[in-house]
């Protein structure tokens, strides 16, 4: 389920996203988003992402290699582009036809040292 919500983008992204995902919901900052259909797969790839680790499990994980990527470049917008989960998403957003050959746990090869 999509919705518009420049409060749940701003709030879980510090203002820096056009969408976020809260399993299972996407939130999109602005109603023009809902057309980019390259965005909405992104964010159904991070849906995926997080129903293969029970929800909680993703949103932890992401939080710690958020921090990690963080202290490793020490820049906030090169850390969310080197995490895994957010490389898997990036490299795939469009092909449309991913979700559907998607491998279990596939964000696990786009996890680097």
């Amino acid at each position: 389920m999509i919705f518009v919500s420049r409060f749940w983008t701003k709030l879980f992204s510090f203002g820096k996203a056009d969408a976020i995902t809260i399993y299972p919901f996407i939130f999109l900052k602005k109603r023009i988003f809902k057309d980019n259909q390259q965005l909405i797969n992104h964010e159904k790839i991070h849906i995926r992402q997080a129903a293969e680790l029970l929800i909680i499990f993703f949103y932890f994980s992401y939080l710690i290699e958020f921090l990690f990527r963080y202290i490793q470049y020490r820049d906030f917008h090169q850390a969310y582009l080197n995490i895994s989960y957010e490389r898997e998403a990036y490299s795939n957003e469009a092909d449309f036809n991913y979700l559907s050959q998607r491998k279990f746990w596939a964000f696990w090869k786009y996890l680097k040292k």
